[in-house]
């Protein structure tokens, strides 16, 4: 969910009030859930809600729509998922804020594809000609969609499309420009005394001539904050007169244009503060989660307005922690973002259900240096599911209850390699070879169904790309087709040439690894030189992986080839 609002003066105390730490602050007499979302799900059958359901979630499409922006998504599908399982019929709704006015220019940008660009890459001058607009009247600056806040809508729309969440798109600009708006819109208008003094329990700037509706001028196209009258009794087509003002946007002001004119409820917006809670009216919500820096404010001030201004019930609201990206915050000015397309071209999207599937009340870092550890979780929780691997209560109760929302199709028949002998086999272009050490070590059953095999082995692309991306230890190229130049001493090839001969007689990982120190001291060849000798023959690089488990993986004909330089 979005803000954009200034001058918080704090909560109001109110004690009918839902807490938004839902999951924080359960009662002595709850059930105990094995999965958080259940424990939702029982706050929302409380009020007995109307089917069906809507659980709802929503973003100003004002930059890159990162991982990050996923949360809220996530976070939703499981609580709709879990009243799915019990029988209702639940619908999860996304709002777009994008009648927001665009209020600053973002350094990064994002095409369809998920390239990240910089502003100098695109036509950041029809950007800054439009600073105060809304993001729906401002032109794609890619040119693909019909506007700025389209495009970044269309995002979002393909990263739930991607992990498979079926969420309704809704814009607000839609909302105002189809009517849908108006009535909730003329309503707060009918009670502007009391919704200012709602407001300025949680605003400094709200006064006495504060009118909640922030028209489009339809001069410069810009939203302003000032309304100089309002006309409700002209029937459906009520109007404001307004003056377009300065905007202040955080340490700048945008500039008005000074013209006097009148907008119908159709051209220009609530404020924030007020169109939230007009969306959970409109839309019929009943859950909605959001970040904790939206708790102490705006969802105070929110259920405030619902319940004091429109005369509604807010919905249940949930907090979730805010993750991190490699231990620090996302940001796109810095650079530190990664998309959902990123992230599934390097692990399954069950494995990025999974880490949503988490306690959203713990702070969590998403790293891309130790995916594999991600990984492994996954692969764990799948085998505990399948009584695979012994595992404690706590631990069964979630995968039995976790699994079947993270999968779409549980099969124990499935294979999956582990991620990071995964990434030894990226190693190699040769799919067959990289089935071949597969089988060999033990992870393809000779019985494996082929979905299972070909299955398995997509793994092996996505670890290579997680390896290319970090550089890490498993970021070499197996040079199979031909011996790459080198050339050693008389005592290290006879070292190569008695290694080759153990690795020759079969051997463990470790034993290797041990062998090609020992093999070195016994020729007098410097271990460090010995080693280099070896990535020079199979990498053509003077580094590379552990080399006693990566020679006991790759087929043992022609590791020993190699290291006697035949082949």
């Amino acid at each position: 969910m979005s803000a954009n609002d200034d001058g918080e003066t704090g909560a109001a105390s109110d004690s009918t009030a839902i807490s938004p730490y839902t999951l924080q602050r359960e009662d002595a007499d709850d059930a105990r859930h094995a999965f958080w979302a259940d424990t939702v799900a029982d706050r929302i059958e409380d009020q007995n809600p109307e089917e069906p359901i809507v659980v709802k979630g929503g973003i100003s499409p004002s930059g890159v729509p990162h991982l990050g922006n996923v949360n809220e998504i996530m976070r939703g599908y499981f609580v709709a998922e879990v009243l799915r399982d019990r029988g209702h019929d639940v619908r999860q709704v996304f709002t777009a804020d994008d009648r927001d006015p665009l209020r600053k220019l973002p350094r990064t940008l994002c095409d369809l594809d998920g390239n990240l660009v910089d502003l100098g890459e695109v036509d950041a001058g029809a950007l800054g000609r439009n600073l105060g607009a809304p993001y729906t009247d401002i032109p794609d600056p890619f040119g693909c969609c019909d506007s700025y806040g389209d495009h970044f809508a269309t995002i979002i729309q393909d990263s739930a499309d991607a992990v498979d969440v079926p969420i309704d798109m809704v814009s607000n600009t839609a909302l105002y420009e189809s009517g849908e708006f108006e009535d909730v819109t003329r309503f707060v208008l009918e009670r502007q005394d009391r919704a200012r003094e709602v407001l300025s329990q949680y605003q400094d700037k709200v006064d006495a001539d504060y009118v909640p509706f922030n028209p489009i001028c339809e001069e410069c196209g810009k939203i302003t904050e000032t309304v100089t009258s309002v006309d409700l009794d002209a029937g459906e087509a009520a109007t404001v007169d307004y003056r377009c003002t300065d905007m202040d946007a955080g340490d700048q002001t945008i500039d008005g244009c000074g013209h006097e004119g009148t907008a119908t409820l159709r051209e220009g917006k609530l404020p924030w503060r007020f169109e939230w809670p007009a969306q959970w009216q409109l839309l019929g919500v009943d859950f909605e989660p959001f970040g904790k820096d939206h708790a102490e404010g705006s969802w105070p001030s929110g259920q405030d307005v619902a319940r004091n201004v429109l005369e509604i019930e807010p919905p249940v609201p949930m907090v979730y922690e805010w993750f991190t990206l490699e231990g620090r915050p996302f940001s796109s000015s810095e650079g530190n973002v990664i998309l959902v397309s990123d992230v599934l071209e390097l692990l399954e999207p069950e494995v990025l259900r999974y880490f949503f599937a988490k306690d959203p009340s713990k702070a969590r870092d998403f790293s891309i240096e130790r995916l594999d550890q991600l990984v492994d979780e996954f692969d764990r929780l799948e085998a505990i599911y399948f009584d695979e691997v012994e595992a404690g209560e706590d631990e069964e109760a979630f995968a039995e209850r976790v699994y079947p929302f993270v999968v779409e199709e549980p099969r124990a028949e499935r294979i999956r390699l582990p991620y990071t002998f995964a990434a030894v086999l990226g190693m190699t272009d040769d799919p067959d070879l990289r089935e071949e050490i597969a089988r060999r070590e033990g992870h393809i059953p000779a019985d494996a169904p082929e979905w299972a095999v070909e299955g398995a082995l997509e793994r092996v692309e996505q670890a290579r790309n997680w390896a290319r991306r970090t550089g890490n230890e498993f970021d070499y190229e197996l040079k199979r087709t031909e011996i790459p130049a080198h050339e050693f001493d008389a005592a290290t090839e006879a070292a190569l040439e008695e290694l080759a001969d153990f690795i020759e007689e079969g051997h463990e990982p470790d034993e290797i690894q041990g062998e090609i120190y020992e093999t070195a001291k016994r020729h007098d060849v410097d271990v460090g030189d010995f080693f280099g000798a070896g990535y020079r023959l199979f990498f053509d690089e003077d580094q590379g992986p552990k080399l006693g488990p990566f020679l006991a993986k790759v087929d043992r004909e022609f590791v020993v080839g190699r290291l006697r330089r035949e082949r």
